[in-house]
């Protein structure tokens, strides 16, 4: 197919700056590299990060953001494994240092470019960033024999296949919601242990199902003074993992709590932990996402706006996260 010179993307050239929609040179790929012309990409709570400058990347401005997504390789430059990827339909993420996939075209390694086969190519943008963190929770409460999880912000689409997967894999999951109508959906969808924190009774419910459950890991996205609670409330030798902050606000807690009742806190980046598998390991990861993909990490689709409508579409995502996810068609209108 006929590549454009120059193509249109989203970008940022300042941290926390404002979004353009601006037409820049369309790269071109080098050896180990692939372009993608996009299909769909999502908005993540990585990405909001990423453009508040807090995410693990410092880029260089301008920068284009998107962390994944998804579409077809249309070029590539030298070595065997470009080559194969050669006009494949595929799940994407970006390549630090290289620009991302909120654009027309994203350049990146052909290391990180997955092969979708049939898969529809909405799904497909959203294969790899939630997925993969979920497997990776369930792989961590297996490892390190938790005989339950709790999962925060569970009505949100990362929280709800952490939910599916422990039904899947026998684990017991007390599942929190912010709201009462959160709770009687996920109740509704078959989902057990559910709990509010806006019930009056939350923490004495919380913590009187946490032990008698002996959850003991808590997998948590919002930060701050409710995070601090749920590890304060758990069983002793807890761990709250910690995979991103929602509320934008510090962890405080008496470091009594932690010497005394043997807790812990702990972070979780993806990158750094599927750093760690080897290539058969994550090989096998990616190929069970593609299965689970229909059913159990399934994303559900609030809104789908065009590149250029991305301030819109960030205001929606921030505004309804629990809501499913917001979706960009990176196809020029």
């Amino acid at each position: 197919m006929s590549i454009p010179k120059t193509m249109w993307a989203v970008r940022q050239h300042q941290s926390s700056g404002e979004l353009r929609y601006e037409e820049v040179d369309t790269p071109t790929p080098k050896a180990g590299e692939v372009l993608v012309k996009m299909e769909y990409t999502p908005i993540n709570p990585s990405d909001l990060s990423f453009l508040q400058g807090t995410y693990a990347e410092k880029p260089i401005y301008p920068v284009i953001p998107g962390i994944e997504g998804s579409g077809t390789v249309v070029s590539v430059g030298g070595g065997i494994l470009p080559k194969i990827r050669m006009g494949k339909r595929v799940s994407c993420t970006s390549t630090k240092g290289y620009g991302g996939s909120w654009a027309e075209y994203m350049l990146t390694s052909a290391m990180h470019v997955i092969p979708i086969g049939k898969l529809e190519f909405k799904q497909a943008s959203m294969l790899i960033v939630n997925p993969l963190t979920a497997l990776s929770f369930i792989d961590i409460a297996k490892t390190n024999k938790h005989k339950a999880i709790i999962n925060n912000a569970a009505f949100g689409a990362l929280g709800k296949m952490i939910s599916r997967l422990a039904i899947n894999n026998n684990i017991p999951c007390i599942n929190i919601v912010r709201k009462n109508q959160q709770l009687i959906e996920l109740e509704k969808e078959g989902v057990s242990d559910v709990l509010c924190t806006s019930s009056p009774d939350f923490d004495k419910e919380y913590q009187e199902l946490a032990t008698k459950l002996s959850a003991t890991l808590i997998l948590d996205p919002v930060g701050g003074p409710s995070s601090s609670n749920l590890l304060k409330l758990a069983p002793n030798n807890s761990i709250l993992m910690l995979y991103a902050n929602l509320s934008e606000t510090f962890i405080s807690i008496d470091s009594r709590i932690l010497v005394q009742e043997d807790k812990q806190i702990k972070g979780f980046y993806l990158a750094n932990y599927s750093s760690k598998k080897n290539i058969l390991k994550s090989l096998a990861d990616t190929k069970k996402v593609q299965k689970l993909i229909a059913k159990e990490l399934k994303s559900k689709i609030h809104h789908i706006f065009e590149l250029k409508e991305i301030n819109k579409a960030l205001v929606l995502y921030r505004n309804n996260m629990s809501k499913g996810k917001v979706l960009l068609n990176c196809n020029k209108g």
